[in-house]
């Protein structure tokens, strides 16, 4: 079992940043894909982002790419996404989610979740 507590999220003005951290509980954090999702108010989750066990192959959604980083610390058993340039449409609760299958950007992919952050751009 794979427990994750996501951490970061905030209110920040347009064109600024945020960190946002996933921290796992479990002993094989290493051997998980990791994965970044977003809801916004009255639309469905959606793929952000998502990391290789190894942290070596990233993916991400054409909305954010250039403008996130994924990145992950095994040591620290924590997932990170790095977000700049945030714009308003980027408002939403963000979940990291973990994988021991294969896929990286469906919701199915993913075996275990966290209980989401909340990040609020504003215009």
């Amino acid at each position: 079992q794979v427990q994750l507590v996501e951490s970061g999220g905030g209110l920040v003005q347009a064109g600024g940043s945020l960190r946002l951290s996933c921290a796992s509980s479990g002993r094989s954090f290493s051997n998980y894909a990791m994965g970044w999702f977003r809801q916004a108010p009255g639309k469905e989750r959606e793929f952000v982002a998502a990391i290789t066990w190894t942290g070596s192959t990233t993916y991400y959604a054409d909305s954010v790419k250039g403008r996130f980083t994924i990145s992950r610390d095994n040591a620290k058993i924590t997932v990170y996404l790095q977000m700049n340039s945030l714009k308003p449409e980027d408002t939403a609760v963000y979940y990291c989610a973990a994988r021991v299958g294969t896929g990286w950007t469906k919701i199915r992919d993913y075996d275990y979740w966290g209980q989401g952050t909340q990040v609020t751009v504003s215009s």
